[in-house]
């Protein structure tokens, strides 16, 4: 049996860098990705076939949702692709980590055995590192926005004594958002990988399929909560501070 372990396992050195099982997965991840992008992008016609009208529809449910929340179908379009990026990322990553077979290639080192391919979000590094990326431009894009000193004066005002306190207020809010972000998207998919490890140990054919639904379910959930925040984010940070 596989051991549980919070930690992602090294496969390899790569000079003075750890290469883990999590980075192995999200490079898989990335690479589909940019082969799927291409792929499509090739395939784009004037005159769109049922794929291509399938997709069209799905951003555009997507920019109406977007345009609900930040009020502009103009900054809709423009935060697309962070927002877009981020979920269809953290989805692909979390589909593949449960998707069947990968689970099999199975690495002997040490008395232990692992995966030699896990689920991106069942790494605390992968997650903490995707929230501080998203949260920093989310303040990019209000530096654009609004202003680099009227959205520095969200964090640093010295105005007067309130002014003051709320700024350190925000500032302290900017970093809960950030771990909030990476623990509760780590802890949901490393609680789903516990859950199937443990289910197909102890009944390895037919009962963990409906657990394999229920993963993929909170996988989707959990891509679309994460990018949800932080387009509320950018709803706020985007729209013009007031006094």
């Amino acid at each position: 049996m596989e051991e549980i372990s919070i930690k992602a396992e090294e496969l390899f050195k790569l000079g003075g860098f750890g290469f883990t099982n999590s980075l192995a997965l999200s490079l898989v991840s990335f690479s589909l990705l940019v082969i799927l992008g291409i792929v499509l992008g090739k395939r784009l016609k004037f005159i769109p076939d049922k794929l291509q009208s399938a997709l069209e529809l799905i951003i555009e449910k997507l920019l109406g949702l977007m345009e609900s929340t930040l009020g502009s179908r103009e900054k809709a379009e423009k935060y697309l692709p962070l927002v877009a990026t981020t979920f269809i990322f953290i989805f692909t990553s979390n589909l593949l980590g449960i998707f069947p077979g990968v689970g099999s290639l199975v690495v002997h080192e040490g008395g232990k055995a692992f995966s030699f391919f896990r689920s991106p979000a069942s790494d605390l590094n992968f997650t903490l590192g995707i929230a501080i990326v998203t949260v920093l431009m989310t303040n990019v894009f209000a530096i654009f926005a609004v202003g680099f000193f009227k959205h520095l004066s969200k964090f640093f005002n010295f105005k007067d004594p309130i002014s003051f306190f709320v700024g350190i207020l925000e500032i302290i809010s900017e970093l809960a958002k950030t771990v909030s972000l990476s623990f509760r998207l780590f802890g949901n998919v490393f609680a789903g990988e516990v859950l199937l490890l443990i289910i197909f140990s102890l009944v390895p054919y037919i009962a963990p399929i409906p657990f394999l639904f229920l993963e993929m379910f909170v996988g989707f959930i959990q891509s679309f909560v994460f990018s949800m925040l932080i387009l509320v984010s950018l709803s706020l940070h985007t729209a013009e501070h007031e006094h």
